[in-house]
């Protein structure tokens, strides 16, 4: 049954199906999880109805389980790398080295083994889909990319964002070198301001600076303003 109950955050975003049978790990984590980072995520929990979609439906990743009630996930790598150009990834609790070899050689992109960061996995599809789609050139900037979702760094390393993050990076980035106040940017995160603990975007701009610095190994040039706000140096 697809998970039709969960929008996509972005209809937009990279088209991403999913094949899992866990409807727990399917509906609660993994579908709202990709939402939450702008992937427009459409699930299945048989391969038999993503066959049916993919018939009259183009995605540009697949997420497959191994242990389907109606297939064998490697197989279906195999026979779908055989008719596809479509970036794969294997998602599965088998995480011996034996099985990750023969996902990998049966035409999975990757391999991830379950339980999965949900960060780690969004960072995955964000690398895949770089391999995917056309090269673009890089700017030796810092720059926001697949829909506002992805953060280039001047080293062309990818950080994927959750939807905070992006809120955030994007309001910062469309005005580099101008004070973006700290009220706008409590706005963009919340629908009710006064309900809003202003102490929550100190502690969201402290996590976003380390994330970025742990990924990519660069210090985002991000500055706080005394009782402004925050400004992208340009």
């Amino acid at each position: 049954m697809t998970s039709a109950g969960y929008p996509a955050s972005s209809p937009h975003g990279p088209r991403i199906a999913l094949v899992e049978d866990d409807p727990t790990l399917r509906d609660r984590i993994l579908v709202p999880g990709l939402h939450a980072y702008g992937f427009d995520c459409e699930a299945f929990g048989a391969a038999s109805e993503w066959r049916v979609a993919m018939s009259s439906r183009t995605f540009e990743i697949v997420i497959l389980d191994v242990g389907l009630p109606d297939a064998n996930g490697f197989e279906l790598a195999q026979s779908l790398r055989r008719e596809s150009p479509v970036g794969i990834v294997m998602l599965t609790g088998r995480n011996a080295s034996a099985d990750r070899i023969r996902g990998l050689n049966d035409g999975a992109d990757a391999y991830l083994a379950k339980p999965v960061d949900i960060a780690e996995l969004a960072a995955t599809l964000h690398s895949l889909l770089r391999r995917l789609r056309p090269e673009v050139p890089a700017s030796g900037n810092w720059r926001l990319d697949a829909g506002g979702w992805c953060l280039l760094s001047p080293r062309e390393c990818r950080i994927a964002l959750n939807h905070a993050e992006s809120k955030v990076l994007a309001l910062l980035m469309a005005a580099p070198g101008t004070v973006v106040r700290r009220e706008d940017m409590v706005t963009a995160l919340t629908d009710d301001i006064y309900d809003f603990d202003p102490h929550r975007l100190e502690v969201l701009i402290h996590r976003l600076r380390g994330k970025i610095a742990d990924q990519s190994g660069e210090a985002l040039p991000l500055r706080a303003v005394r009782g402004a706000g925050y400004v992208m140096l340009a």
